[in-house]
């Protein structure tokens, strides 16, 4: 064997124990709050509300919660993603001011969720007056994971091929027919594939909810937008650092993991399931 041939094989098996490691790590978290967390779930805790202070009882307004949380920033944040790529990459002309714009989406992405969690704290709980309420969570949510929508979607557009565009626009389509019609399609995809991203980190972030809409002991359900609920989140959050029976409630805590956890594969399976469904129906 000579040097190169040893070379490659060590670089070979260097990534391998590297990417076995990473999965061997989220598979033992993933199976020590499946199997600790498992015993816990049972009707009652699921579609109970909690009892004292959180201690005992369930987690459904905290399930509801996150469920109204995770919905409404997609619902924000998806059509202002796919128009914002759209925008970026038929329309915008390519110069200094859009990689500037695309270096700032590039940069957001990466910003501590706490930033956002200050920034909508001060936009929308102070300035609009929304209070701490469901709706400036979600705002605050969507602003978030619109960024990671946004790359993910102009990179599906760009990896459409380019004579779909031309064939249409030579046939006399306009620019709006031809993206509706022959590029969108194929792109869809790609752009669901960002909201599942954006699903997984809507879903799991404590940082925004906690400065704009989530409260640890709010038994009672919201009745609009503007009130305030529980997530899972930051329910887990206060129940593994703040309570003064952190052993106590260590049941609670992994049932409430494991429900997060669930919630948010359930999420995705049914995004992996519409991209599946796209992918299945227009290939190229």
């Amino acid at each position: 064997m000579n040097k190169r041939n040893l070379l490659d094989n060590l670089g070979l098996w260097t990534f391998r124990i590297i990417a076995y490691s990473v999965v061997g790590a989220v598979a033992y978290i993933l199976l020590d709050i499946v199997v600790k967390g498992a015993p816990s779930i049972h009707w009652d805790f699921l579609s109970s509300p909690p009892r004292k202070s959180g201690a005992a009882g369930g987690i459904f307004p905290a399930i509801l919660g996150t469920v109204y949380l995770t919905s409404g920033a997609m619902l924000v944040a998806f059509p202002l993603g796919m128009a914002s790529a759209i925008y970026l990459s038929e329309y915008a002309r390519q110069g200094r001011f859009t990689r500037a714009i695309r270096l700032a989406i590039i940069t957001l992405s990466g910003v501590p969720s706490i930033v956002f969690g200050l920034f909508g704290l001060g936009l929308f709980v102070l300035f609009f007056g929304f209070g701490a309420s469901i709706l400036s969570g979600c705002l605050t949510l969507a602003c978030m994971i619109l960024p990671t929508i946004i790359v993910a979607s102009e990179e599906a557009l760009r990896a459409v091929p380019q004579y779909l565009r031309e064939g249409s626009l030579a046939l006399g389509a306009g620019p709006w027919q031809t993206i509706r019609k022959n590029v969108l399609p194929y792109a869809i995809p790609g752009m669901v594939t960002g909201s599942i991203l954006g699903i997984g980190r809507a879903a799991g972030e404590t940082a925004p909810i906690l400065l704009t809409a989530a409260a640890f002991y709010l038994p009672r359900l919201p009745k609009s937008a503007l009130d305030p609920c529980m997530a899972l989140p930051y329910h887990l959050y206060v129940l593994a650092t703040q309570h003064p029976s952190a052993d106590q409630v260590r049941p609670m805590q992994y049932g409430t993991a494991f429900t997060l956890v669930a919630i948010v594969l359930f999420f995705n399976v049914g995004a992996i399931l519409l991209r599946a469904h796209f992918r299945k129906k227009y290939q190229w």
